[in-house]
């Protein structure tokens, strides 16, 4: 197996670039929102890039060995909670602003280490992790305690929704880690995400009144930026990064998204910032990198004693 490096400075801007990519999937769906419905604009976007993986897989000449192997029962529960992250997301935006969900959702790594906890031995959280996720919450329950106002209750609704996709995708995660998907090929478990998302998302919006779409220029520009660049380049970037480098610390790299979402919603978008969100978003960020870079405080920890030493 090839050995993982740490994050050099190439990492370091590649992740630079994917973090602000990352970033604007939630704008761009939102900008576009009132010429095609938030879920259909997943949905589509969806089978987009699923097609496009299906072509990569088979210029590769990559067999859809899940299909034959047993994992086809993971990769449908794998898919099933990939696509309530995405339903969330498209209900979430209806409510809240971009900002707001975007560090909402990446609470992801919070739940996810929650459940690795009680299904993996391995993946046992230690006391200054507990602590990670305890600055978390309180980062949760300050950003949700932000000033009343007329549409409080919908920015409420919409950051629970938040919330929500980010426990989806936690869950995503513990299944991939926890089942066969976690030896089969990246490219096959995110077809399966893809091709879920695709065809749930599609059944969900017709009932839920999110099936209009008007195709203006604006609207194809977007859908066709989030399937070919987001969901599917951008991806293939991070799949190639995850060979080369260690995944925990990617993982903190990657916690420069919800940053970028909150400027760029305020810049693109004119969203405002209340103190008490601000203040959320920093605990919540600050516990997540206590809970993924354990690794990190322990050697920083160490290289300081050996100095005083």
């Amino acid at each position: 197996m090839n050995e993982r490096h740490s994050a050099d400075k190439q990492a370091f801007g590649t992740m630079i670039v994917l973090c602000m990519l990352w970033a604007l999937p939630q704008i761009a769906i939102k900008i576009v929102g009132s010429d095609v419905a938030p879920l259909l604009q997943i949905s589509i976007r969806s089978g987009i890039s699923a097609l496009l993986v299906g072509l990569f897989m088979f210029f590769r000449k990559e067999r859809l060995t899940t299909l034959f192997d047993g994992s086809w029962k993971a990769g449908i529960a794998v898919g099933f909670f990939h696509a309530l992250e995405f339903f969330f997301i498209g209900e979430g935006l209806r409510f809240t602003s971009t900002s707001h969900l975007v560090v909402f959702l990446y609470t992801a790594p919070i739940f996810a280490a929650l459940g690795l906890h009680w299904r993996v031995p391995a993946e046992r959280l230690k006391p200054i992790q507990w602590g990670g996720i305890a600055a978390a919450f309180l980062g949760i329950i300050i950003a949700f305690s932000g000033p009343a106002e007329a549409n409080s209750i919908n920015s409420f609704v919409g950051d629970l929704f938040g919330l929500l996709a980010g426990a989806s995708w936690g869950a995503t995660t513990v299944l991939i880690r926890t089942t066969r998907l976690s030896n089969a090929p990246a490219t096959q478990t995110l077809l399966w995400q893809l091709i879920s998302a695709c065809v749930l998302l599609v059944v969900a919006a017709i009932p839920l009144g999110q099936s209009h779409l008007n195709f203006t220029t604006a609207a194809v520009g977007s859908i066709l930026f989030q399937a070919v660049i987001i969901s599917f380049v951008s991806y293939l970037i991070w799949f190639q990064l995850l060979r080369k480098y260690l995944a925990s610390q990617l993982g903190i790299l990657s916690f420069m998204t919800p940053f970028f979402g909150v400027i760029f919603g305020s810049l693109f978008l004119d969203e405002p910032l209340d103190a008490n969100f601000l203040i959320g978003a920093v605990f919540v960020s600050a516990g997540i990198v206590i809970v993924l870079g354990y690794s990190w405080i322990l050697q920083f920890i160490g290289k300081l004693v050996r100095r005083q030493v």
